[in-house]
């Protein structure tokens, strides 16, 4: 995804830190500035935010993707997101100090970031189009074509706030799929 070679991707990997982070646990809270950049090697993480009416989980994570507040972490600003473990979690870190550096200490930083960010922006750009152009139900196939593994570990409320519809409507789509 990201073209970096071998001994780069073993240069990067030397300044991460492991962190464990205990099922229900928090990697941050709404309100704080987000600090670190984390990849997530084992587990599940969910990203939500809390409404005056209800809880909105905008992202489920798990093994091999990145994990941060993105507008925190790269303009310093309060975090939008709680960023909770959902089981027990495996990540490796990165300090915002040591982040930071990474641009004077290796010269292809600034293009894997650059990859980074742009991918950030395409899977964005891609649950706008989902939102705006398919059906509940084809949101549903596509995600439960993505993440399978989800539907077994992950509490069916979260999995239908990432896919903005209400927990029955998740349910009816389920049981029209397996009937």
């Amino acid at each position: 995804m990201f073209d970096i070679s071998e001994a780069q991707a073993q240069k990067f990997s030397k300044k991460f830190s492991p962190e464990f982070l205990p099922k229900n646990s928090y990697y941050l809270h709404t309100g704080e500035r987000c600090n670190k950049f984390s990849f997530i090697a084992s587990g599940l993480v969910r990203v939500f935010a809390e409404t005056a009416s209800k809880e909105v989980t905008q992202w489920i994570g798990d093994a091999g993707h990145f994990l941060t507040d993105l507008p925190s972490f790269m303009f310093r600003e309060p975090a939008r997101w709680n960023i909770q473990a959902l089981s027990d979690t495996t990540l490796w870190t990165l300090s915002y100090t040591e982040y930071a550096a990474f641009e004077r200490e290796f010269p292809d930083w600034n293009l894997f970031e650059k990859r980074f960010v742009a991918k950030c922006f395409a899977m964005m750009e891609s649950r706008i189009f989902d939102f705006i152009a398919l059906s509940a139900e084809e949101r549903y196939a596509r995600y439960f074509a993505s993440f399978p593994n989800h539907f077994n570990e992950v509490p069916l409320q979260y999995i239908a706030s990432v896919l903005g519809m209400t927990p029955e409507t998740l349910s009816r789509i389920r049981a029209k799929k397996t009937s």
